[in-house]
């Protein structure tokens, strides 16, 4: 029996910005159904639930359509401004610096270019002004930077990396040495890992890509030497104890996280006690006094989730507390912190300490020669029950996880347990939350990789308790979002990579393109009708590279090592048993090593399966002959390791984001076969792209 579709409900949900209609990856067209559409509006806050609010909801949402203008208007340097709202016809604009526009327009004539980029003010007629953001008309990139270079660099996940003295979990000390041991092989990059913070209290929830903030970043993963010096750390490991529980720790080949968690608060909540006589308290507490707003919201929301967790084990999200906490300028959170003066300050010195630590391995990067230093990474949400979502609840999608639909390889679809910001509000705050984003993303690096790209355009959206296939799209101002990503990426000289990889919004590709959004990518995915593309066909406006942390690496995809794990945890493709996953990856080895053949990059017959070295050797040259602007390559694969940093779809089942490397960065790399491939990449990235 065919549904019948409440035609307003369907117009209520399109002028919302749902998409009523989706295309599978198999370009089957889907309807949403009304249930569903009803579900996500109320969670939107958009009343539907009878057909009298459906049609005042409609009437009230067109009202807003037709009158403005928007608290932030965004447009481009050099071309004329469409008028933000009916009637209005003068016009002032001050500039940053101080230059005033004015005059009068005639019906239907736009406003004049303005031809500086930046945040300027705007009066249309006698009203208030608004903020008028003129962005470049692309964002900085690697051709700004260093004209005609072909750079390249390599990806790490900061917790995998060993060095002596990081107690078990790679820090910002081990990335500074990364960076020193492959500049001088004409390396230009470091991409790492999310740094943003997660849950003091709840160490287990360890995944970068799920974080409670954004804004904040993780203080596990400084390296407190780098802000007091080796003497002053060495000394409160002593004092403390802790020299003995570090080193076994050091040893582990995978990250004790509660143990490596509890060991490293204990060293800086020494070194806290220290800030005296360190001489670092002045500092401290100048950082403090100048810092966002923002910084002693999370740090009591530390305090407050650490507190009530403690008491009742169903307080671990924030809409779960007793209703006088879940505000965050409430008097109650305010006595609450009062009451725990001490612990405040040491949140607000984790992150104090954390932001200085990334600001010297930048420092660092780009004194011992990296063109472009850190690349960060940004998660494309936060969990609906951290601190991001707390302190910006008028900006999130508070009841709605964000996720994929049905797809090949996720036949249910997707639900990651992440909230995102509500395009609505943004727009009626001036996206004052997005820029605040965009501008503690882009601090202390050389550029940044977003993360599913796709959510500046749309974003599947499932309410809770539904099922991932019962979701809607999303739409986002995507014009205004990459206007302001291009204005912000100049302002910090940051390049700005898109992960545009999975079920891609039409013309989203040439999207990233006119805004200078670099794409990836990444060789498993490079294929035409099943054969993999020459190096030379690849994009130029995209990163080149050999796999990501959620793909097998080169060793483990050419020995079957995915193979093994998907088989173990059930994860073959629907349909596909283990024999035929293996016969494929046998087709698929003969593929690859026959488009590595050709394009001039190995030479004889395809090496045997347990035998990866000279596969993972032609790949790497493979993605540093493409003409792509920069080249990333995972450290896993320099090193030849067969594990991938994360399996989807696991949780305990397999260690995601806990694995270490096998040697310290110190050294790992002045052995024979890294340094050749290091050797190798500055070379190749050295000779002029074909044409």
């Amino acid at each position: 029996m065919t549904e019948t579709k409440d035609e307003t409900l369907r117009e209520l949900a399109t002028l919302a910005g749902l998409e009523t209609q989706w295309t599978d990856y198999r370009g089957r067209a889907h309807e949403v159904c009304d249930a569903a559409l009803l579900r996500i509006l109320s969670a939107l806050e958009i009343d539907c639930d009878t057909a009298a609010q459906r049609r005042a909801s409609l009437a009230q949402l067109r009202h807003e359509a037709r009158t403005g203008p928007p608290a932030l208007l965004t447009a481009e340097v050099g071309q004329p401004i469409p008028w933000p709202q009916h009637g209005s016809r003068r016009y002032r604009v001050e500039t940053e610096s101080g230059e005033r526009l004015e005059g009068h327009c005639d019906a239907d004539e736009p406003l004049p270019a303005v031809m500086t980029p930046g945040y300027h003010r705007l009066w249309l007629d006698d009203r208030e002004p608004l903020v008028l953001a003129v962005a470049p008309p692309r964002c900085f990139g690697p051709d700004d930077l260093l004209p005609n270079h072909r750079g390249w660099g390599i990806g790490a996940q900061i917790p995998s990396l060993r060095r002596r003295g990081d107690g078990g979990l790679g820090d910002l000390g081990g990335v500074e040495a990364l960076a020193r041991a492959t500049a001088p092989h004409g390396c230009d990059a470091i991409a790492i890992s999310p740094m943003h913070a997660l849950f003091a209290a709840w160490p287990e929830h360890f995944s970068p890509y799920a974080p409670s903030s954004r804004l904040m970043r993780n203080p596990l993963l400084a390296c407190a030497a780098q802000v007091f010096g080796d003497e002053p750390v060495n000394r409160a490991l002593a004092d403390t104890g802790l020299a003995a529980e570090f080193a076994a720790l050091e040893a582990a080949p995978i990250v004790d996280v509660r143990c490596a968690t509890a060991v490293r608060q204990r060293l800086f909540r020494a070194l806290h006690r220290r800030l005296g006589s360190s001489g670092h308290r002045r500092p401290f507490e100048r950082w403090c006094a100048a810092a966002d707003p923002v910084l002693h919201e999370h740090a009591r929301f530390e305090l407050l989730h650490a507190g009530l967790q403690g008491r009742d084990a169903a307080f671990t999200h924030w809409r779960r507390w007793p209703a006088e906490y879940r505000d965050p300028q409430s008097d109650a959170v305010s006595a609450f912190a009062a009451q725990h003066a001490d612990e405040l300050e040491y949140r607000l010195f984790e992150q104090w300490l954390v932001e200085h630590s990334l600001s010297v391995t930048q420092a660092s990067a780009l004194g011992a020669g990296l063109s472009i230093g850190l690349i960060g990474d940004l998660a494309v949400g936060t969990d609906g029950g951290g601190s991001h979502a707390w302190s910006r609840q008028q900006e999130m999608l508070i009841g709605l996880g964000i996720g994929a639909p049905p797809d090949e390889l996720n036949v249910k679809g997707q639900n990651w347990g992440l909230t995102a910001f509500s395009p609505r509000a943004l727009q009626q705050h001036g996206f004052r939350a997005f820029i605040e984003l965009l501008r503690a993303s882009m601090r202390h690096v050389g550029g940044v990789r977003i993360d599913h790209a796709f959510g500046l355009q749309r974003l599947w959206l499932v309410p809770e308790g539904s099922a991932s296939s019962e979701g809607a799209y999303l739409r986002y101002p995507c014009t205004d979002l990459m206007r302001l990503i291009a204005l912000e990426s100049w302002r910090h000289r940051c390049i700005v990579v898109g992960e545009d990889l999975g079920t891609m919004p039409p013309g989203f590709h040439d999207t990233l393109r006119q805004h200078g959004v670099l794409g990836m990518n990444v060789m498993w995915f490079e294929r035409d009708h099943g054969l993999y593309k020459d190096p030379a066909r690849w994009r130029r406006e995209a990163v080149a590279m050999t796999t990501t942390h959620d793909l097998p690496t080169v060793a483990g995809w050419w020995s079957g090592r995915d193979l093994d794990w998907r088989t173990q945890l059930d994860l073959l493709e629907p349909g596909t048993d283990e024999p035929q996953a293996r016969a494929e990856r046998d087709r698929q080895r003969l593929a690859l090593w026959d488009a590595f053949r050709h394009a001039g990059i190995a030479e004889g017959p395809q090496p045997p399966d347990d035998e990866p070295d000279a596969a993972v050797d032609a790949a790497l040259r493979f993605v540093a002959a493409t003409p792509c602007a920069l080249t990333l390559v995972p450290v896993e694969d320099i090193l030849g390791d067969r594990e991938q940093p994360n399996i989807p779809g696991t949780t305990d089942e397999h260690p995601n984001w806990r694995r270490r490397i096998g040697a310290d960065v110190e050294t790992a790399f002045s052995e024979e076969r890294p340094r050749r491939r290091l050797e190798d990449l500055g070379r190749t990235r050295a000779v002029p792209p074909p044409r």
